[in-house]
This record gives structure tokens, sequence and C-alpha cells, in this order.
């Protein structure tokens, strides 16, 4: 998801993969950081070579898009394929609720059964893969209703 961020009345362009993972990757005008927040109005930055950077304010909720996005895994309530294979099976339905940490799936990659957890507890509102299906990397498997606490698994 893309941000527009103001420091000292410079206007960036941030391009953040997962608002809600932990360190959250940012890119900056094409360079990589890792931005690990302390609270919600304060954040320690790194860039790749590790080096300890200022601390910068950043708005760790910001406000949702008013338009819906169109692909799922990008709306920021879904949980998505950590890597590509096929679904070998699905452990949740809609209405269910899901604790952070809880197996959500099984994806079968290179022979090698993964077990797929939630990072989120909330209630699934939708499930988008069905046993057998196929999945891409970063493809969206549940969407939830509503998010509870994040774990950082």
């Amino acid at each position: 998801m893309k941000y527009k961020i103001t420091v000292k009345d410079q206007t960036y362009e941030v391009e953040i993969e997962n608002i809600n993972a932990r360190p959250v990757i940012a890119l900056v005008d094409g360079e990589r950081f890792e931005v690990m927040p302390e609270n919600a109005d304060q954040a320690e930055t790194r860039n790749d070579t590790g080096e300890k950077m200022e601390k910068k304010s950043f708005n760790a909720n910001p406000p949702k898009a008013t338009a819906p996005s169109p692909n799922p895994a990008m709306s920021g309530n879904t949980l998505t394929a950590p890597l590509p294979g096929t679904i070998i099976e699905v452990f949740v339905k809609p209405g269910d609720k899901v604790e952070a940490g809880q197996a959500i799936v099984i994806i079968e990659a290179m022979k090698m059964k993964n077990s797929i957890r939630s990072v989120y507890s909330g209630n699934v509102s939708e499930v988008l893969v069905s046993k057998g299906q196929s999945v891409a990397h970063k493809q969206a498997l549940i969407k939830f209703a509503d998010l509870g606490e994040a774990s950082w698994i």
C-alpha cells in the first residue's frame, strides 16, 4: 500500500508491504527500510546496512481508503499465502472465531506440507480458497470481518 508522508516539509511516497507485519518493510524512493514501531506515534528505522537512523513520527493507523481495494490481499484484513502451492486442507469457514496462532490452512509446496497460521484474531467473513486449489505467493486466503489483537509469530 502506498502512503504520502511528510518529514520536515519534504513529502515522500512510501510503499509498505504489510502495515501489520513487524518489522514494517517500507520502500522510500527505491531504498528499503525496516521500521519497528515503538508506540503509536514514534518509530525507529534501520536501513539495509543495519545502521540505526533518526526516529521519525508516523501514523500507525492510517485512515482507511474510501474505495475498497480490488485486490483482497491488499485490503489489510486478509490472511495471505506466504508461499505458492496447493491447498491441502482448510480448517475454517465463514463465521468462525479465529485466534492468533491458530492453524487456518495447509499448503503443500515441493512435497512439503506447510501449516499456515493466522497472525490475527477475529471472525472469518470469507474463505477465498478451497481444497485442491493452487495459490500464488501473497494471494488472499481468508478475509476477516473484524480484527482483534495481532500476534507476531
